[in-house]
């Protein structure tokens, strides 16, 4: 969705102070990264990757881009469609020491074409499903170069019973969502190399997300209190975290990490 096309209120919700706009934590980024370390390799951590080009496609305010700052070597692109998320981005960049590893760019994800690439990374936390999965690991594919490596997490059914008004939010926010079978035989018919999957742990999710998110809602309900507008999408916001408060054993955010064949 476009910036323009989302109201003010979105952007005060999901404010560019957040440390990040997606369930996930640096753990989690650093145990996706590390899949793609050649078995037998120095421990995880030990030694940063090494990659020629880097994009990390939604990147937010980037939380994760600074991790993959603080544990690759070569350049990365940060591209989003939201200038103030690339305005926080780069100024944590600076406090970090790190302004000379990062690019930011404006610029919509879908718009990208084969000449923007090619890169030996791209890094997608929670930002792919804007394409549409498949669609999105299609789009990947034309960006990296052969045996490039592509991470990324997406929001899956982790159960095939989930109750009713479960499913029925999900119909409504996310009609795409699929399970993590479906998910992987996308990776495998769009001509990736599967490294390895895992969910992003509940307790990640709450600290780096939905916790932070849940106690801008309550601050935003007695700025906005006289306007129904904004309230209605403070409580839809309020809604999604009360789901998964409820039904976190049923879906998740599931990483994917892979290669181009």
């Amino acid at each position: 969705m476009d910036s323009n096309e989302l109201p003010e209120i979105f952007y005060e919700i999901f404010d560019p102070s957040l440390s990040r706009l997606n369930p996930g934590d640096e753990a989690s980024t650093l145990r996706a990264l590390n899949m793609f370390r050649p078995a037998g390799s120095e421990k995880e951590g030990e030694t940063a990757l090494r990659f020629r080009r880097i994009l990390d496609l939604g990147c937010g305010c980037g939380g994760q881009t600074l991790s993959l700052a603080r544990y690759t070597k070569g350049p990365i692109l940060a591209l989003d469609n939201h200038r103030a998320y690339l305005d926080e981005l780069r100024r944590r960049a600076e406090a970090a020491g790190l302004s000379g590893r990062i690019q930011v760019v404006l610029k919509d994800m879908r718009t990208l074409t084969p000449d923007d690439g090619p890169f030996d990374l791209i890094w997608s936390e929670g930002a792919l499903f804007i394409m549409g999965f498949r669609d999105g690991l299609a789009a990947c594919h034309s960006l990296l170069t052969p045996g490039g490596g592509l991470a990324v997490s997406e929001l899956c059914w982790l159960r095939p019973d989930p109750p009713a008004d479960c499913r029925q939010f999900f119909s409504e926010v996310y009609p795409a969502m699929t399970d993590v079978e479906a998910a992987l035989s996308a990776t495998r018919t769009s001509d990736y190399e599967l490294l390895g999957h895992f969910t992003v742990p509940e307790s990640a999710s709450w600290t780096s997300y939905y916790h932070p998110v849940e106690e801008r809602l309550r601050l935003l309900r007695k700025r906005h209190a006289g306007n129904a507008e904004n309230l209605s999408m403070i409580e839809s916001v309020q809604k999604e975290i009360d789901i998964y408060r409820r039904y976190s054993a049923y879906y998740g955010s599931v990483f994917f990490v892979m290669r181009r064949r």
